[in-house]
Parts: C-alpha cells; structure tokens; sequence
C-alpha cells in the first residue's frame, strides 16, 4: 500500500510507475541529484557515484505503510551489501520528528536515512520536486533504483522491488525493455489522467446544474457526454436517472433506464451501484417503482460486495425501510451489527440507533 500526501490518514493502493511527462523523470533517464539536508543515520553521502547501486527510497513519519516496509528495506540491504540504501523523508508534518522516529526504529531501519532539503514553512523540498514529483509518484512509499550507469532502472513500491533488485545486481536486468514497458505504462497514465480531468469537467457541470434546479440541464449535459463517450455511462448514469425523474411527468423512463443500469451496466460495479442506490433512494417521493429500483441496485451492491461490506449492508438497511420494509431492514441491520464486531465500527452510535429505529418501527 501506499499513503498519499494529500490523505495522511487514508489508505491508498495505487503504484505509479512509467514516463512522466516529457520534461520529467522516467526509467532510463539520469539519476537526478542527491540534494539531501542531512543524513540523520548512516555515513554522509556527497552524491551518486557512477559505478555503484542505489536505492533512494522516500517515506514519511506519519506514513503507515512506509513503517510497515521499512524492515523489508533493511532485509535486502543486509543481503545486496553492494548497493546503497537511501531512506530520504518526504512532505513531513514535524521535521523535528524524523529523527526521534528512526531512533525509535533502531535496528528495523539499518541503512541511510536523510532528510529532504527543506526550505523554512515549505514541506516540498528539492529531492520531492526533482525525484517524486518529476517521476509523477504522489505516493509513498516509492523507491528509485539507480543502477551502475547512473541511470534510473526502476521506479515502484519497495515491496515489490526485490525481483528487480535481484535482476540488477546480477547484471541480467532487460533494461531497454523496462524502458519500453515505462513508457507504455506512463502513455496509458497520461490517458487515464486526460479522461478523468475530462470527467471533472463534466461532472462540474452536472452539479451546477443540478444545485440551480436546472435538471434539464443535467440531461443535455448527460446525454451529450453520453453520445461522445459512451464509456462514461458508469459514472454518469445515475445522474441521468435523476434527471429524467426531475424532468418528465412519468418515471417510466426512468425506471427502464435505471433497470438497464442495475442489470447490465453497473451491474459488477460495486461503487456505481451504490451511488445509483441512494440517488434512487432520495427520490422515492416519486413513487413506489422508484424505492423498488433502488432496492434492486442496493441489492445487487451487496452481491458484488459478496455480503462481506458494512457500509453496503448498512445502506441497504436504510433502503429497505424507506421502502417500507422495516423486516428486512431490521435483518440487514442485524448484519452490519455482525460484520463489525472486532473492528473499530463496533458499538458504533449510527448503526446501534439504526438498528433500533427499525426495530420500533416493526414492533409497532
């Protein structure tokens, strides 16, 4: 896993690797230079040298999974005793914290360890600008090998750097091949940056559109997109729905086309679902068919999510008795109750309130 910068206390499973942007820093590029502020553990390094193996790798204090990966760091350190590990710290919150931090580590953080070169008040320092962000890597943990040539041969997650290493030090490492594979990846990057600043703009629009009460608006928008692109249903389908409630006198259309969502669509797509089931939900003063659509869409959510999600489950619950049926919402409740027992959610206010607001409701 990695932790983003901007979600210091969220988890984040993405590993960016591949071509920055043509100006930036990619596989088979020139190590950038080491500009460290100290070396808080280790020997003082003045730079790369040409000739030997690095891995410069960036975490933070207040990272979880970079705790997590630091002993994996020091196992291959211990074992490729000829290549130079780099652990420099990143985006801090508390620079003085950093050294408290690996002292604390001792043992389980046995190789380099330095600090960005910070300016006064600023948390991005010239190894985060010159390494992470030119390299597009938003997330930490992220490590760099530099091999012989002074040249980067890989960029990634720590945890997934030993068969690379291994390759590396062995001097069997295809690395034009990796090149070629950066920037198919980074290509495929850009593309998928493109059409979600794309989708922004689009969804920008909807909510506009939709705040001013000007659902005819979010239709033309919708169906406009649509015609373009019609990959885009999975995301803007629901507001299509809701439009159409908010713009024709019958839900007919509606329905059908929020039948056709839940059933082909969105139908393996847990979060579409979900948004489709409360937008549904929030409706139901629309008329009957329109709880029961969104029961459907709840339902299959919880199919998707084989049973096992709270946060479905919960939701569900609440469908089912805005749609009258305080019974089953009573029995779904009874399951989110089940499904957290053991995890921080147990005992939870807006479940145990939940829970007891339908069960009045059927005991009446």
């Amino acid at each position: 896993m990695m932790w983003h910068r901007w979600m210091a206390v969220a988890l984040a499973a993405a590993v960016l690797t591949g071509r920055a942007a043509a100006e930036g820093l990619a596989v088979g590029d020139p190590a950038p230079k080491l500009e460290v502020k100290e070396f808080i553990k280790g020997d003082k390094l003045d730079g790369l040298e040409k000739g030997k193996l690095y891995v410069v790798e960036f975490w933070a204090t207040w990272c979880g999974p970079c705790r997590q990966t630091i002993p994996h760091l020091t196992e291959l350190s211990k074992k490729h005793k000829d290549v130079t590990f780099i652990g420099v710290s990143v985006w801090e919150n508390d620079v003085s914290a950093v050294a408290p931090f690996v002292k604390e580590m001792g043992d389980k953080m046995d190789y380099r360890v330095a600090l960005d070169d910070t300016t006064a008040g600023d948390k991005k320092g010239k190894m985060a600008a010159n390494w992470m962000e030119a390299a597009e890597q938003d997330g930490i943990p992220a490590a760099f090998i530099i091999n012989k040539e002074g040249k980067v041969a890989w960029i990634g997650h720590p945890a997934q750097m030993d068969k690379p290493l291994e390759e590396i030090v062995a001097g069997k490492f295809d690395m034009d091949k990796a090149v070629a594979e950066a920037k198919k990846a980074g290509e495929a990057k850009k593309k998928e940056r493109a059409a979600q600043k794309k989708l922004q703009g689009i969804m920008q629009k909807v909510t506009e559109a939709a705040k001013a009460d000007k659902y005819k608006d979010v239709l033309e928008v919708v169906e406009g997109a649509l015609k373009e692109d019609a990959d885009l249903e999975m995301y803007l389908g629901a507001h299509k729905v809701i439009a159409l409630l908010k713009t024709e006198d019958k839900p007919d259309a509606a329905l059908a086309y929020g039948k056709k969502l839940t059933e082909s669509t969105l139908k393996d797509d847990l979060n579409g679902l979900m948004r489709l089931a409360m937008q549904l939900n929030a409706q139901k003063d629309k008329g009957k068919e329109v709880g029961k659509l969104a029961v459907a869409a709840a339902e299959r959510a919880d199919v998707v999510a084989e049973s096992k999600n709270p946060g479905v489950v919960h939701t569900l619950a609440k469908v089912y008795f805005d749609s009258g049926d305080a019974a089953k919402a009573v029995k779904a409740e009874e399951r989110v109750v089940e499904l957290v027992k053991g995890t921080p959610l147990e005992g939870n206010p807006q479940i145990t309130s939940a829970l007891e607001k339908y069960k009045k409701e059927l005991n009446k």
